[in-house]
């Protein structure tokens, strides 16, 4: 075991030495793209490593029902964040959903497997401190890929710290260190089974879509499915001026301004010849 491990572990080093003798082009967005593809290097040999094929023997032996359950019930501990987050960012409708759903399920829904709150059409309101801090007005910063937690962003790398220590939902449980870890592994195990339908979009470059992808899910969530709307480029607004650069974005990462998002409420589809996705990243 110890031998696989070690073996595994020096082949990820060995990509990681790769990649970093690979200068990529750096963008506005992902400055640091060098550091982060070495970041994904190594979390994609993890994924295949060990997550996916755990996944993939989760969702294979384990019945639908159950599977439902048990999102459901990470879902439900969900709730004590979103709590938080929405008083935070002063939602008080949201604030009251997410409490009553909280309060619903843990007791209608035994323990929240069952989604009864969702019958009874309290809609879910999912808030983390990430979030938060862009409702407030701090811009996301450059792209960040961290190890084992994926891409994520400046301010979203810093609202998990606080997530993960102030907002932790499993503390409700009071659970011991075994038990926690139980918890936390069923958690990652039951998230990323979920994940497996989605790998089939995945068009090109795998870490430039995941990033774009991520960049603009992001800007949606914290816009609410609002996100502002991208500057036309000058070309579209005066054709006769060959100039586009009065309408670049200032290179200051604190800059508020967004790309479209393919979140936009609309719903405007894609063109079928147009597979790439914006890759801004300020919101």
């Amino acid at each position: 075991m110890f031998k696989v491990m070690g073996t595994f572990l020096f082949g990820s080093m060995l990509l990681l030495v790769q990649s970093c003798a690979q200068v990529p082009v750096e963008t506005k967005e992902d400055p640091w793209e060098g550091f982060n593809r070495s970041m994904f290097i190594f979390n994609d040999a993890v994924d295949g490593a060990v997550l996916k094929p755990v996944a993939q023997g989760y969702k294979a032996i384990t019945p639908n029902p159950v599977q439902k359950g048990v999102s459901n019930f990470f879902s439900n501990l969900g709730e004590i964040g979103n709590i938080a987050n929405n008083l935070l960012q002063g939602k008080w409708d949201e604030t009251a959903s997410s409490t009553f759903r909280f309060l619903i399920n843990s007791t209608a829904g035994w323990f929240g497997i069952f989604d009864v709150a969702s019958e009874m059409g309290l809609k879910q309101y999912d808030e983390d401190f990430g979030q938060t801090l862009g409702y407030w007005g701090v811009s996301s910063g450059p792209y960040l890929v961290l190890p084992f937690f994926g891409p994520s962003t400046v301010r979203d790398g810093s609202g998990l710290v606080v997530d993960y220590t102030y907002l932790d939902d499993k503390e409700i449980l009071d659970p011991n260190s075994d038990e926690r870890l139980g918890l936390l592994g069923l958690d990652v195990i039951e998230t990323r089974a979920r994940l497996l339908s989605a790998e089939s979009l995945i068009i090109g470059d795998k870490y430039s879509f995941i990033r774009d992808v991520y960049l603009q899910s992001r800007a949606y969530e914290v816009y609410d499915g609002n996100p502002p709307q991208k500057k036309k480029d000058a070309e579209e607004v005066n054709p006769a001026d060959d100039s586009w650069g009065d309408e670049a974005a200032s290179d200051s990462w604190g800059d508020e301004a967004t790309s479209d998002s393919w979140g936009d409420e609309e719903g405007t589809a894609l063109p079928e010849d147009n597979v790439s996705v914006d890759s801004s990243w300020s919101e």
